[in-house]
């Protein structure tokens, strides 16, 4: 299993989970976003995050509220160029705004939200080099990279004297494509993943096979197409099966087999209100064996490998 290599300012290794601060300002109002933050620190989580368009800025203000009295002993995280593209302009703007909404010196982890073809990799990569030697930023990170988008953009990052140091790739019992090539090179490379999205947008809790379900899927057109499968409702209808004979919540089957890919990801874990989130903060404690691993993992299509000469991998 790869060693997460990812400290807080103080010297704090970063914890198993992190937790996805998306719901903040949203779903989420300052209560419900106060008793889940200290719960998760509670719990041990240490790594936080969010991003500059989550809910227009709402979730990074308050969680720069929440993080204040134990900033150092934090990881926080955040996204930039989700909108107008990853070139010099955009992502200094957008990384002035989520400074003033974090009120921090340094954000440990900033993220390219998503690979912009349309704009040299170089003039991408000086500018986050030009922050990291300003103090600005600790670590840079890559979501929803591909993996050849990676390597690309890692070759680029090394020219500039920095390096992609973690990756957000989705990952989940009913999304497996980052089993392919992504996880593999990111433990080839020692590159930290924080995989997001471990429950498959809410499927695996097993509340869509209710009816008249209320949540993304039901209200949300584009993760009803990414979790619209046949086979994906399926699997969610096994996992649960199997929970409730095990006596475990679903939620805490599928965090853990996110959490325990060999590669080591750092799932992160999401919720509307405390009570939504306990079953999540559970996988931190679940053993997970790889037997149950293995068994868990056949309820779901296992993605073929990246070569065609199958008779070798």
């Amino acid at each position: 299993m790869m060693d997460n290599h990812l400290t807080s300012s103080d010297g704090t290794h970063s914890s198993r989970l992190a937790f996805g601060a998306m719901q903040f300002g949203g779903t989420a109002d300052t209560a419900a976003a106060s008793e889940m933050f200290a719960a998760c620190v509670d719990a041990g989580i240490n790594h936080f995050d969010t991003a500059n368009v989550y809910n227009s800025g709402k979730s990074e203000e308050m969680l720069r509220k929440l993080a204040a009295p134990i900033r150092d002993k934090l990881i926080i995280s955040s996204k930039i160029g989700y909108t107008g593209g990853s070139g010099a302009s955009n992502i200094k703007s957008q990384f002035a705004d989520t400074r003033r909404r974090l009120g921090t010196e340094a954000v440990d982890i900033l993220y390219l939200h998503r690979f912009d073809p349309d704009t040299p990799l170089e003039e991408t990569f000086s500018t986050l080099a030009s922050f990291q030697s300003k103090g600005h930023i600790r670590y840079i990170g890559a979501s929803n990279f591909a993996a050849w988008q990676v390597m690309k953009a890692q070759n680029a990052a090394h020219a500039c004297g920095t390096q992609i140091d973690i990756v957000q790739p989705m990952y989940s019992l009913v999304k497996r494509q980052a089993e392919v090539e992504l996880l593999p090179m990111c433990q080839d490379q020692g590159i930290t993943v924080a995989s997001y999205s471990p429950l498959g947008g809410g499927l695996l809790t097993g509340k869509y096979n209710r009816a008249s379900p209320t949540g993304r899927l039901a209200s949300d057109s584009r993760y009803a197409a990414r979790y619209g499968l046949a086979w994906m409702h399926e699997t969610a209808k096994a996992l649960n099966t199997l929970a409730k004979d095990m006596n475990v919540s679903p939620i805490t089957l599928a965090v853990a087999w996110a959490k325990t890919h060999p590669s080591s990801p750092c799932p992160i874990i999401s919720a509307r209100d405390v009570q939504q989130l306990r079953p999540s903060l559970a996988a931190l404690d679940f053993e997970m064996t790889p037997e149950l691993r293995d068994r868990i993992s056949a309820l779901s299509l296992t993605p073929p490998p990246a070569t065609d000469r199958i008779e070798e991998a």
